[in-house]
């Protein structure tokens, strides 16, 4: 397996769960590399998450703990930790225990058979439905912004080369998907099925509206799908009108009378108002990326931090 390893593990609200996630990465670390480490980013918890960082920390000198300023997002708290990783090999994972960290080993094993990025999908979902319904159409939304087929299975339990940071080093946007930027070092991806247990305490912080917001933003903010697919709406609109156009003056040249009745032209007014609006709101989502960027709002802002300590 790899020599050194770094996991990070962004943290909201995890205050109960993370004594015992620390628990068991450390006997699964220990049989996996020489030497490892944990970067815990606290992502603005409204509990008292950092403070058990801090005294984790102290109880496990190969934990290192990043506190933001605010909430920032899963993958904002995510790219951060991954650029304080020292380590060659990169792990992530969530901070709830429904990724096991025993089946770590089965990521780093086909990561050694060459691929650059692993993800560890859930044998069975352990969500409700309309989570399920959520995440599915974010990963359609990040399958059109990757372009691979690897992304029906992208979850947060990952594992790639550290090396792979390079390509979005430079990277200052507040709005950011890490597997997205991923495809940017590389196209060697996998996906292999791992156990998904249960949340042992707590709810999901992820709600619907929040994976929604999620996939928009990869949508616009990584793909230029929407504008092709108001393009394309914008055509067939068009083609509609000329098929009106000749249903109207064939009908007066014909019968000598022209198309009556006020439903049929506020009809046509309304699919026609319509179609503008729309791709005017999809036109108005790409310049909202392009003047936040213009604003060079921060990815994310560090607090304070947890200095490591080599073992």
């Amino acid at each position: 397996m790899a020599r050194f390893i770094s996991v990070v593990v962004p943290v909201y609200n995890s205050e109960l769960i993370l004594p015992a996630l620390l628990k068991r990465l450390a006997p699964t670390l220990a049989s996996l590399a020489g030497q490892y480490e944990v970067v815990l980013v606290n992502d603005g918890s409204r509990d008292q998450s950092w403070k058990v960082i801090q005294e984790l920390s102290r109880s496990f000198p190969w934990v290192r703990g990043i506190n933001l300023m605010r909430n920032y997002g899963q993958h904002n708290a995510l790219l951060c930790g991954i650029r304080a990783a020292r380590f060659d090999t990169l792990v992530t994972m969530d901070d709830d225990l429904q990724h096991p960290p025993e089946e770590i080993h089965k990521l780093l094993a086909k990561l050694n058979e060459g691929f650059e990025v692993v993800y560890g999908f859930p044998e069975h979902q352990q969500h409700g439905l309309l989570r399920d319904i959520a995440s599915g159409l974010t990963k359609l939304a990040l399958q059109k912004s990757m372009g691979a087929e690897t992304a029906r299975h992208v979850s947060a339990f990952r594992a790639f080369r550290t090396q792979s940071r390079d390509a979005f080093a430079n990277y200052h946007s507040p709005f950011i998907s890490i597997d997205v930027v991923l495809t940017w070092a590389t196209t060697r991806f996998v996906a292999i099925q791992v156990r998904h247990d249960p949340r042992p305490t707590g709810i999901s912080n992820y709600t619907f509206g929040m994976l929604f917001r999620h996939a928009m933003n990869m949508m616009t903010g990584f793909s230029t799908l929407p504008l092709q697919l108001a393009n394309l709406m914008g055509f067939l609109c068009t083609a509609f009108g000329g098929i009106i156009l000749v249903y109207v003056v064939g009908r007066y040249l014909l019968y000598g009378t022209s198309v009556q009745g006020f439903t049929f032209l506020a009809s046509i007014i309304a699919i026609f108002s319509g179609a503008q609006l729309l791709a005017l709101g999809i036109i108005g989502e790409y310049l909202a990326r392009m003047h936040f960027r213009m604003m060079e709002r921060p990815t994310y802002t560090v607090r304070e931090e947890i200095a490591p300590v080599t073992r």
